[in-house]
């Protein structure tokens, strides 16, 4: 099993959201962050200047089996991206163990 973690921008929530869904990743947990980046560069959108660092994100917490990493990175990859500064990151880390507290399953039978 994999956790993937991604940081993308809010206004691609939805259409990754989707299609998370049509991949059949039908369970993750997300927030709404903000966080300072490398970018120094300000922008500006309608007359008003901003820092790319400082936009509002959603972070992804998702965990799945191991044949899933690949599909899920790549959904994830194509649907967020704009191809601007900003776009956001992945990351992918080993998990040892799950469960699921209602039936005390555990390992990838606890993540259907």
């Amino acid at each position: 099993m994999k956790k993937i973690e991604a940081i993308i921008r809010k206004s691609k929530f939805d259409e990754v959201k989707k299609a998370l869904h049509d991949t059949e990743v039908n369970f993750f947990s997300y927030w709404d962050v903000t966080g300072v980046g490398n970018e120094k560069q300000g922008h500006v959108y309608r007359g008003v200047s901003y820092s790319t660092s400082d936009i509002q994100r959603r972070y992804l917490s998702i965990v799945v089996s191991d044949e899933f990493v690949e599909k899920t990175v790549k959904v994830i990859l194509e649907t967020a991206k704009t191809g601007t500064v900003g776009d956001g990151k992945i990351f992918v880390t080993p998990v040892d163990e799950a469960y699921r507290i209602r039936t005390g399953e555990k390992g990838t039978d606890s993540l259907n």
